[in-house]
């Protein structure tokens, strides 16, 4: 059996290419059997830069959002400023992946799981659960006092963040952050992998 015939049946035609094309190209295969990033999901993969407000808190906000551990997830670096006070900085580094298949979707909807970090440390790190929706992703992220509920939606090169905070019945009760954003190009001080 010829050598390219055997990486292509084990580790299939992708493995086969990223082989037969060298170095000049990045090749990225998750794990046999992993579920991929949703699309609407990975769609957000770039640069995104705009404003919102946090606690009714004018902001600035940046985005940086890339595949990691090949292509099996998708990271997303925030960091915002307030608009009337430079020294007021935060940080997040959010992640998603696919969430657990436990049954057919109606509406193409699929799960995604997602991860919490922000530069209020480690004990207000989270983990995240959601669907997908025709335009974009709901998560939601339980913490011991709140739970909060992050729709994102995409249109074209517009991208609207908004976090809502959730009563104990799961209905959104009030608007705790919103972002809107226009994807731009990212630059060399933007996480590259």
């Amino acid at each position: 059996m010829m050598i390219w015939q055997a990486i292509a049946e084990r580790y299939g035609f992708l493995a086969l290419r990223c082989v037969l094309s060298g170095a000049a190209i990045r090749c990225e295969a998750a794990e046999a059997g992993t579920s991929p990033v949703p699309s609407q999901v990975q769609g957000l993969s770039g640069c995104w830069q705009g404003d919102g407000t946090v606690m009714e808190k004018p902001v600035w906000i940046h985005l940086a959002a890339k595949p990691i551990v090949l292509g099996a997830m998708l990271a997303i670096d925030a960091a915002s400023t307030a608009k009337n006070d430079k020294s007021d900085r935060y940080a997040a580094h959010l992640l998603f992946g696919a969430g657990p298949e436990t049954a057919p979707h109606p509406n193409a909807q699929h799960p995604v799981s997602a991860f919490w970090a922000d530069s209020f440390g480690g004990t207000f790190a989270v983990t995240g659960s959601g669907t997908t929706l025709p335009d974009g992703f709901d998560i939601v992220y339980h913490y011991p006092q709140q739970t909060f509920l992050n729709q994102w939606r995409k249109q074209g090169n517009h991208l609207t963040w908004e976090i809502f905070t959730m009563s104990s019945g799961s209905v959104p009760q009030r608007l705790f952050a919103q972002y809107r954003l226009q994807s731009t190009p990212c630059t060399s001080t933007d996480h590259k992998e």
